[in-house]
């Protein structure tokens, strides 16, 4: 039985069975039953973690360790607010951290820092968040949605809107005058224009058959 452990771009928790290419946690979310209880974080160190490191094994939701939660890709888990993990992904870590200096002037930021800036944005309400008059003015890699299919959540890349699923994306539309709402946080976003080398599933392709 899966477990509630599948992270939507929208930062909730779903059951489903697609693992996806990265791990990650929010501090312990889950009863001893291996259930959620009703926090959604108990830390502001959201990370994404890689899903092997220095062949470490562990019982997913073990009682009183921290809740493993899973992503479709790394645009993903941005868009969830989560950030590269400084210990099992060290070089992207860094590569998030300089583009997140470019950008906000700070020579090096801690990671406590990062996440204090970026933590009142992932709990803002989706209906909250900044508008977007028009999606091909994102980077790749941004999420959003629109106000006719509120559940949908919406990528960017090349200039083209993709479907986000569990287990991939679909459907694609040009982006070109597309409104919407945000989703990935203001911060983040700022850290991919800035050049951050985000991760996207391969599913993503463009009319050529160009895979990502």
């Amino acid at each position: 039985m899966p477990l509630q452990n599948r992270v939507t771009p929208f930062g909730t928790l779903i059951i489903d069975s697609a693992r996806g290419a990265w791990m990650g946690n929010r501090g312990v979310l889950h009863d001893i039953n291996r259930k959620l209880t009703g926090s959604r974080w108990t830390t502001l160190n959201w990370i994404t973690c890689a899903l092997s490191f220095k062949n470490r094994h562990r019982k997913v939701m073990s009682p009183g360790r921290y809740s493993e939660l899973f992503f479709l890709d790394e645009a993903t888990a941005l868009a969830a607010g989560h950030r590269p993990c400084f210990e099992c992904r060290r070089a992207d870590a860094v590569a998030f951290r300089r583009a997140w200096a470019d950008d906000f002037g700070v020579r090096r930021p801690a990671a406590e820092a990062m996440d204090r800036m970026i933590h009142p944005e992932r709990k803002q309400p989706p209906c909250q968040r900044p508008r977007i008059g028009d999606a091909a003015s994102l980077p790749d890699g941004a999420f959003l949605f629109q106000d006719h299919a509120p559940d949908t959540a919406l990528l960017v890349l090349h200039r083209h809107l993709w479907r986000w699923t569990p287990t991939g994306y679909e459907a694609p539309v040009a982006a070109s005058g597309q409104a919407g709402t945000l989703l990935t946080p203001p911060t983040s976003v700022v850290v991919l224009l800035a050049g951050y080398p985000v991760q996207i599933h391969s599913s993503a392709h463009d009319k050529t058959g160009l895979v990502i």
